[in-house]
């Protein structure tokens, strides 16, 4: 199982330099989670950047993986490991996810460097 953080996700969408790097875990719909909060943070930077229409389409394409929506246990889950691994909101939440769902996390987001579990990838300039 996959779980593409927002970072990877625009990073795809934008083509830049590390698309290639996310392409595999994103291409591979049947084992693709995404978490909702990834749903929020794709669809507002892509609307902040660009206009509604690519927002939906980036939200379409994502919807096509299995959509793991946030609830007590995990929001639970997802404070415990914002704390010990003090991690901003989001992040903790898409952390708890892919533990929950036995998946490897693909980032570009340096917040998770280091983490147990995280396929981290340095953002590049490009």
């Amino acid at each position: 199982m996959n779980v593409v953080d927002s970072s990877a996700w625009l990073e795809y969408f934008a083509n830049g330099p590390n698309a290639g790097v996310f392409a595999p875990a994103v291409e591979d719909l049947i084992h693709l989670v995404v978490p909702t909060i990834c749903l929020l943070e794709v669809f507002k930077r892509v609307l902040q950047q660009r206009d509604e229409g690519a927002a939906f389409q980036a939200i379409a394409l994502m919807q096509q993986g299995t959509v793991r929506e946030l609830d007590v246990p995990l929001a639970l889950r997802a404070a415990k490991l914002g704390i010990k691994h003090r991690l901003p909101l989001a992040d903790s939440v898409v952390l708890a996810t892919a533990r929950e769902c036995g998946a490897i996390l693909w980032t570009q987001d340096a917040d998770f460097s280091g983490i147990e579990g995280v396929k981290f990838v340095a953002k590049k300039r490009g």
